[in-house]
């Protein structure tokens, strides 16, 4: 079997959830300060990144990190050009740890227009997926923003997934479908209805090998998207915290069978660039356990 094969058979079939490792460019403070890292510890981009790069070194080479319960590992391209344990990121990951990389490759989000952020201009995606295939990424992500139910704005953000989408695929690579849903919208539900309408039927527009997963905010009614979980053109249905604590977003995600987690904030939430490498291992091999068990539901 082919490396591809290999990780689709992994993701598609094993229990584990997506870590996801790629908070980029303006999130980065964030998600370092929430690690103890204040902005007073790097003066420029580069420091800043060689400080994230540290706290993901760290998080991946942890004991408690490997392919039993994690099935893989969504990096940005700043951390695919880096190495972790003297190998390219993305090897470490799944030749050392049996976990599945794939790479976020949207730059942002546009202005909010009709009530959704769609994705800024992806130049030089080609590029960008033939480095990602030599570098044994089985598949990208990437984020739109959907902030309320407007049904125009909706169904722009979903054709721009999907146009991309089949691009990536084209390209050898498995697509993760990312259109959040602002868990603060006020018709998130309405919102949730008028998505997953979009989504089955651009699914049912798919070839039948092209194969694409969904990265979902967790929804108001249990088990909604099952209908695009047990489509054939789907590889996986996953859950995006949102900015919901780790407890909630676990209670949500167990209620939603099936699905499984691909967490960014509630993974870290708790470790700290203070704690001794026991204290680090053990909150997060306490993190991972939490998030495994929810998403084995």
């Amino acid at each position: 079997m082919s490396t591809y094969d290999d990780q689709l058979n992994k993701v598609r079939n094993k229990p584990g959830f997506i870590a996801a490792l790629d908070q980029s460019g303006g999130s980065t403070p964030k998600a370092l300060r929430l690690y103890g890292v204040g902005e007073d510890q790097y003066s420029n981009e580069e420091e800043m990144y060689a400080a994230v790069h540290a706290m993901r070194t760290r998080i991946v080479t942890s004991p408690a990190f490997n392919g039993d319960r994690i099935l893989g590992a969504i990096l940005f391209e700043n951390t695919l050009d880096r190495e972790i344990g003297g190998k390219n990121s993305s090897h470490y990951l799944w030749q050392e740890k049996n976990v599945v990389p794939f790479l976020k490759v949207d730059k942002g989000l546009a202005d909010e227009a009709d009530g959704v952020q769609i994705m800024k201009p992806i130049p030089n995606l080609a590029q960008l997926l033939e480095k990602a295939r030599a570098k044994d990424v089985f598949g990208t992500k990437m984020r739109s923003v959907i902030k309320s139910a407007n049904a125009a704005g909706i169904e722009k953000i979903v054709a721009q997934q999907f146009e991309i989408g089949r691009q990536i695929v084209a390209a050898g690579l498995t697509p993760i479908i990312e259109p959040e849903i602002d868990i603060n919208a006020p018709d998130k539900a309405q919102a949730e209805a008028l998505l997953r309408d979009q989504l089955l039927a651009h699914l049912d527009k798919l070839a039948s090998d092209e194969l694409v997963m969904f990265k979902l905010t967790l929804p108001e009614q249990t088990n909604f998207y099952k209908a695009c979980q047990d489509h054939p053109n789907m590889v996986r249905v996953v859950a995006l915290s949102g900015g919901y604590s780790r407890e909630e977003a676990n209670r949500r995600l167990a209620a939603n069978n099936g699905m499984i987690a691909s967490f960014s904030r509630a993974l870290t939430e708790g470790l700290s660039a203070q704690q001794s490498e026991e204290e680090f291992d053990a909150a997060l091999d306490a993190a991972i356990q939490s998030i495994y068990e929810a998403s084995c539901t």
